[in-house]
């Protein structure tokens, strides 16, 4: 037997497992840079749809909006990874996200044949949200802080009616994390936590954060192939998971809690990291799932 054909018979069982199923893709890092990275994403994207699986893309931006706001003066500010966002900050993130970043990856999925539309979570208020409190714990008994970060958000309600309605079709969405609150006013969301919002909301097989990094690391530098909600939370207690993987382990919590099959932590800098992961025994990344 070929090559070719012992993968296509490895990958026949996974194809029949997600027929038809929903996966939401967080795509972001260097992924988004590299034409060639960009390219096999566009082209995995278009291949799941074709073969009968719901691919639901929610996308980054924070370089190229931290670059745009550096073209007009403004400088960027920070707090526990979260970009502080006034008002006029809000504009530019807007028009980075829902305008250049989300069109460019439309275009980029229609040029291999795809058929994407570009949302942002305001459209058809998809994507309801609060604003995030950060608490600050001062010590010596005083009341704790309440950081105030601006125009920051949280998911508080997603809104699945456009995309069941997508999921009968041929088009592929393509989600900017913008939200929108009660009075109309519009929220940066980490994209992350929207992508697992939206996970849990459509009840997805499988959540894919793409990532800069191998996956989910040991204290020795190993990859973790795969653990538990309660593996996890231990790591994240005992603090051999921290950093910027924190937050996208309790994405993919939440997400599971939520009900998302599993969650994968995958290598974006790999070429076709989501043909790779979806339908190779082998996998790619960490998988997360909420018991063995």
């Amino acid at each position: 037997m070929s090559d070719i054909a012992k993968i296509l018979i490895e990958a026949l069982p996974y194809i029949r497992r997600f027929y038809q199923k929903t996966v939401v893709i967080k795509y972001g890092g260097h992924a988004m840079v590299a034409e060639e990275l960009k390219e096999s994403f566009a082209k995995d994207i278009v291949l799941m749809k074709y073969i009968g699986i719901n691919p639901v893309v929610v996308h980054g931006g924070g370089p190229q909006i931290g670059e745009m706001l550096k073209r007009i003066g403004k400088k960027s500010e920070f707090h526990e990874g979260m970009r502080v966002t006034d008002a006029d900050t809000m504009d530019v993130v807007e028009m980075v996200l829902a305008g250049k970043v989300n069109k460019e990856i439309v275009s980029l999925i229609n040029r291999q044949g795809g058929c994407a539309i570009g949302l942002s979570g305001k459209d058809g208020r998809l994507i309801e949200a609060r604003k995030l409190k950060i608490y600050r714990d001062t010590g010596d008994r005083r009341p704790t802080e309440i950081i105030d970060i601006g125009l920051v958000g949280e998911v508080s309600r997603i809104n699945l009616d456009i995309l069941k309605t997508l999921e009968q079709s041929s088009i592929i969405p393509v989600i900017a994390p913008v939200g929108v609150g009660d009075e109309g006013e519009t929220y940066n969301i980490n994209a992350d936590l929207v992508a697992g919002a939206l996970a849990g909301a459509l009840g997805a097989a499988k959540l894919l954060l793409m990532t800069d990094v191998a996956g989910v690391l040991d204290g020795k530098g190993n990859l973790v192939s795969s653990m538990t909600i309660a593996e996890a939370e231990d790591g994240m207690r005992e603090q051999t998971l921290k950093g910027g993987m924190v937050p996208k382990v309790q994405c993919a919590i939440d997400a599971l809690r939520a009900g998302t099959g599993k969650v994968h932590i995958i290598d974006g800098r790999q070429p076709h990291a989501i043909l790779l992961e979806l339908f190779t025994d082998s996998g790619v990344g960490t998988e997360i799932l909420e018991s063995r």
